[in-house]
């Protein structure tokens, strides 16, 4: 299967059964809280999600290949555990860099807002879709 297809259904039922074989062993993470090297973090970081955050879900917006780099478009939503529940949403995008194999050697998000916005929709919740 195509890794293009792959990634819009690992999207589509994201956090659960993420298809890790995609991407190399030591594959490079990075988002604006992490930063991190091998897969086996990756997983750790997405079993977190699915345990801890409520309907965690991530919106794909669009997703293009130009050689060996692959930018996602997306809006990463959950509520988070507290009392009151709160919405999040984070909408941000991916570069995606792949090697020789077409496994994925680097992961870098980046985030259309800041973590203090982040910090923000936990205090003054947005309303839940």
């Amino acid at each position: 299967m195509d890794i293009i297809q792959i990634l819009k259904e690992d999207y589509q039922r994201f956090p659960a059964n993420q298809t890790y074989s995609i991407y190399a062993e030591d594959v490079y993470f990075q988002d604006p809280l992490n930063k991190f090297s091998g897969v086996k973090f990756y997983k750790l970081m997405i079993k977190f999600m699915e345990t801890f955050f409520l309907n965690p879900k991530m919106d794909l917006h669009d997703i293009q290949k130009e050689g060996d780099t692959i930018k996602t478009k997306w809006t990463l939503n959950w509520n988070t555990p507290l009392p009151w529940k709160p919405y999040i949403s984070i909408p941000g995008w991916s570069e995606l860099r792949l090697n020789s194999d077409n496994l994925i050697v680097s992961h870098i998000d980046y985030w259309n807002c800041s973590r203090l916005d982040v910090l923000k929709q936990h205090l003054f919740p947005l309303k839940s879709r």
